[in-house]
């Protein structure tokens, strides 16, 4: 039998050659994220391959499971440990081959498999790697099969299987970037876009697929370099989207579209540079996509801005908004349970249903979506439509650092902490508060609407920070202020990685 995994092993040693490593922190609440090799070892990927197959068969799943790696210098080895022990369980393992998300998500269609296995670490930073899950196609795994594969893997209780196979789908690439622009409208406007794919995958996709839609493509930093000299490949992050913004103030672009190291998210910058947070573009998404599907149902997470509830346009279509818990399983899930035409992250994870999409995250097909909203508004330049949006101020998503051991208590200490303020009738930011939502951290808002979120970051040893005011920039100060004096109350949360 495969050995058990160990919780820690030291590098350069016999027993780390000889047994897997499998650090349980890395089982998160909707996916898996591990150091390569500090967290985990190839041996350790084929334990958690072995847990994945033993998983789907015991979940009476069919065995057939799509594969597919991220550009990063270890990702292919790693895919192939997890090919090795998913072929162990009795998976009919498809791999195809370097791949975006998404992509892998579409060969669960294409393909007809039930299940994935994408080996990703998406926007994490070098030495990172993980793997995004599902065995019930558009949806990911959540939190109750990430415990139970946690329990089979960590226990070492997985079981081996004959009928185990393997298959490489060579050419899948074209095959995806073909049903996606078969979905695309054609572009009768003319538009030069800035596609900015931070060294990552979506280098060897996003361009291909805007030039194929007849825009003008500007490319930056498309070429592969898995140390991401630059910039981590991650939209939510100021230093990319000033990039994007540069280069579009330099070349005249319209639009100014960035992808993340996995190609499942899109930030987006206008054509005066500056940068909308995509809680912003999702409303703008929602207005123009309501006007052809009136009374719409949006799912969004609660790191998102209030415009959602109160935006007149959006009223005036009589959108119907639902605020779920931050990450892509569960705004997927949420978005397939309700029937809603889409759901958005402010992280730029956005799920567009039928007719537009499958139901998953796909940061291309986000891209269309703006394109295709640029076209339909042919006189109005992306700056313009921002600007039509009612005026708040918002804040970047800010992560201190907290480790993967307390950051869950923590949060639950700042919650109680808000709780008790409000019972008590004290202010929050010399405001009173109103609201509470709980749903994922704690979202604490005030009378004049001005809010605040803490909630534990779900891949990575960090909380995340939002704040947003409708009133002023000073509102919105305050506001942090406020909600990072209650962190600050917990000496184990440590620095941002951005702040106002």
């Amino acid at each position: 039998m495969f050995p058990k995994p160990h919780a820690s092993l030291t590098p350069n040693t016999f027993a780390f050659e000889q047994l897997p490593l499998v650090k349980p922190t890395g089982f998160r609440e909707y996916d898996a994220r591990w150091l390569f090799p500090k967290e985990i070892n190839l041996m350790g990927v084929q334990a958690l391959g072995l847990g994945i197959g033993t998983l789907v068969h015991e979940m009476g799943v069919r065995p057939d499971i799509v594969t597919g790696h991220d550009f990063r210098s270890y990702s292919s080895s790693i895919k192939l440990a997890l090919i090795a022990g998913m072929m162990a369980a009795g998976l009919r393992v498809k791999d195809v081959g370097l791949a975006l998300s998404p992509m892998a998500y579409f060969g669960q269609f294409a393909l007809d498999c039930p299940c994935v296995a994408m080996v990703t670490a998406s926007h994490n930073d070098n030495g990172w790697t993980g793997v995004k899950m599902g065995a019930n196609r558009p949806m990911t795994f959540g939190p109750e099969e990430m415990g139970r594969l946690k329990e089979i893997v960590l226990g070492g209780t997985y079981r081996y299987r004959d009928g185990g196979n393997y298959e490489f789908i060579e050419g899948f690439a074209e095959t995806y970037l073909a049903d996606l622009k078969s979905r695309a409208k054609p572009i009768s406007r003319k538009l030069k876009v800035v596609a900015a794919c931070g060294n990552g995958t979506a280098g060897a996709f996003a361009p291909k697929l805007l030039e194929s839609l007849g825009v003008e493509v500007v490319p930056l930093d498309i070429e592969p370099d898995y140390t991401f000299p630059r910039y981590n490949p991650n939209p939510e992050d100021l230093e990319m989207l000033h990039a994007i913004a540069a280069k579009v103030k330099e070349t005249g672009a319209d639009v100014g579209l960035g992808f993340d190291g996995d190609g499942d998210r899109c930030g987006v910058v206008d054509n005066e540079g500056e940068e909308i947070f995509a809680d912003k573009i999702g409303v703008m998404l929602a207005r123009d996509l309501s006007k052809l599907h009136p009374g719409a149902t949006f799912v969004v997470d609660v790191k998102s801005t209030g415009l959602y509830n109160t935006d007149p346009e959006l009223q005036a279509q009589a959108v119907k908004a639902d605020y779920w818990k931050t990450g892509h399983s569960y705004i997927k899930r949420r978005v397939n349970e309700l029937g809603a035409l889409a759901g958005f992250e402010k992280s730029g994870h956005f799920f567009f249903n039928e007719p537009i999409g499958r139901g998953y995250d796909d940061g291309l097909l986000t891209a269309i979506a703006v394109l295709e909203m640029l076209d339909r508004n042919p006189g109005t330049t992306m700056a313009e439509l921002y600007r039509a949006l009612p005026k708040t101020w918002g804040s970047p998503t800010m992560s201190p650092h907290c480790d993967d051991e307390v950051k869950y208590g923590i949060v639950d200490k700042v919650t109680a902490r808000f709780k008790a303020m409000k019972e008590a009738g004290e202010t929050v930011a010399d405001a009173r508060i109103t609201d509470l939502v709980t749903v994922n951290g704690v979202r604490v808002s005030t009378e004049d609407g001005t809010w605040g979120l803490v909630r534990a970051s779900s891949n990575k040893p960090e909380l995340v920070v939002v704040v947003e005011s409708p009133v002023s920039e000073e509102r919105l100060r305050a506001m942090f202020k406020a909600v990072d004096g209650v962190l600050r109350e917990n000496p184990e949360v440590g620095a941002y990685n951005q702040s106002l």
